[in-house]
């Protein structure tokens, strides 16, 4: 059970989100290939919990700045609670190649997590993230690329993902998304993220699983901050 709590982790990890109304971002596990709109930053909090036991806090602070208005600079704090817990602290960065407003956005985004107790790096991933906007109000988001995981049988695995994004109105938009590690561990997640008024405030509630019988269920609240 230790193993498949350090391989979710590793996919529910933070990702570079963006400020546009359909963003991934957030807790969502799935990129897409869009970044901060330079010169603004913001602030992505949440918590993770496992079911039965465990679970992770996050606050991953990024800015792209209007100098370098490609490339979203951030950092990911996390806290895992399960015997033994675990502090890590890493950076987390994205690079748009692509712009959306060509049909079809691409870009590149690496992570990481280092264990402040004991200085190993515990996670990292380099994944090129595909986002397909079908209109106004309809996103897929492509991702594929490689994770690892110090703990896991597989520590270095393929990662890939696919999402859907849709603004469903009421300020709120729906996300159903699949992911996984391979060979590794796979899943889903869906959710709905609320922005009053299309301010600089969301709301995330959120909740997935992964396919085999041993992986937790997990849960999210999130809340994302753009200044």
């Amino acid at each position: 059970m230790r193993f498949a709590r350090l391989s979710a982790l590793l996919l529910l990890m933070p990702v570079a989100a963006a400020t546009a109304a359909l963003a991934a971002g957030g807790a969502h596990i799935v990129d897409d290939a869009t970044v901060v709109e330079p010169g603004t930053c913001q602030l992505e909090t949440w918590l993770t919990d496992f079911n039965p036991g465990g679970g992770y806090a996050n606050a991953s602070p990024a800015c792209t700045f209007k100098a370098l208005p490609k490339l979203e600079i951030g950092a990911t704090y996390q806290h895992y609670w399960e015997t033994p817990g675990a502090a890590l602290l890493g950076p987390a960065l994205k690079l748009n190649l692509r712009p959306e407003e060509t049909g079809v956005g691409l870009a590149l985004g690496f992570n990481a997590g280092v264990h402040l107790g004991t200085g190993d790096l515990e996670l990292a991933s380099l994944i090129v993230p595909v986002s397909l906007p079908i209109n106004d109000k309809v996103r897929i988001n492509l991702n594929a690329g490689w994770s690892y995981v110090r703990a896991d049988p597989h520590q270095n695995a393929a990662f890939y993902g696919a999402q859907a994004v849709a603004e469903v109105g009421l300020d709120l938009t729906l996300m159903v998304e699949v992911f996984g590690r391979a060979p590794g561990t796979g899943g889903a997640q869906m959710g709905l993220r609320w922005s009053p008024g299309g301010g600089p405030i969301d709301f995330e509630l959120l909740a997935g699983g992964f396919f085999d019988e041993t992986s937790p269920r997990f849960f999210t609240l999130g809340v994302t901050v753009r200044y």
